[in-house]
C-alpha cells in the first residue's frame, strides 16, 4: 500500500483528488452552444474547500462521443475519481449533486425562426408582455416604426399563483 501511495498523482494542493471527497460533491454547470460545449465543475472536498475543472468540447463530434455534455461529465468524473467510465455505458450519478445546463441552440433557433412552431405560456394578465417589451423605442418620433414579429405562434394565459410558505424560522418550507 505504501508503494502505491507514493506514486499517486496529486493535485496542486498535494491532496489526492480520489481520496478527498465523499457523497454527492460534484456540481456541474454546462453551456451547450452550436459549436462548443463548455463544462464547469466544482468538486467540493471533505475539508470544505473546492476544486474547479473547466472543459471545452465540440458540441458535435460523433466520431468521439455521442453527446458533449455527457462526455464532459464523464471526463471530469474519470479524471477526478481515477475510475473508468466507458462512453457506451450510463454514468454513475452517485457522486453528482447538481447539473445546471443552458443552451444557446434553442434560443438561436427561436430567434432565427427555425424549427417547430411554439407557444408561450404566461401568467394571466401578461399576454402582451413580449409585445410591450421593455418600452425601448430607438425611433421615438417615427410614426411609421414597425414592431418586431412575434417569436411564438400563440400566447396562452394560465391561471396560476406562486406562493412561498414560510416556516417558523423564516426559511422556506421544505428546505
Amino acid at each position: 500500500i505504501i508503494y502505491y501511495l507514493l506514486f499517486i498523482k496529486k493535485d496542486a494542493s498535494g491532496i489526492c483528488p480520489a481520496m478527498s471527497f465523499e457523497g454527492r460533491c460534484f456540481h456541474f454547470s454546462i453551456d451547450r452552444g452550436g459549436t462548443f460545449t463548455d463544462v464547469f465543475a466544482e468538486i467540493k472536498r471533505t475539508d470544505g474547500t473546492s476544486t474547479f475543472k473547466v472543459l471545452k468540447l465540440l458540441s458535435e463530434d460523433p466520431a468521439n462521443y455521442p453527446d458533449a455534455p455527457r462526455e464532459g461529465i464523464r471526463r471530469v468524473l474519470a479524471e477526478t475519481t481515477w475510475r473508468s467510465y466507458p462512453r457506451d455505458e450510463p454514468l454513475d450519478t452517485s457522486l453528482i449533486h447538481s447539473i445546471r445546463m443552458g443552451t444557446t441552440v434553442a434560443t438561436n433557433a427561436l430567434l432565427e425562426r427555425q424549427g417547430e412552431p411554439c407557444a408561450l405560456l404566461v401568467t394571466k394578465g401578461f399576454k402582451d408582455l413580449l409585445h410591450i417589451g421593455n418600452q425601448a423605442r430607438p425611433k421615438i418620433f417615427d410614426l411609421t416604426a414597425k414592431g418586431f414579429d412575434p417569436l411564438c405562434q400563440e400566447v396562452v394565459e394560465v391561471d396560476e399563483l406562486v406562493s412561498i410558505r414560510l416556516c417558523g424560522g423564516g426559511g422556506v418550507e421544505g428546505e
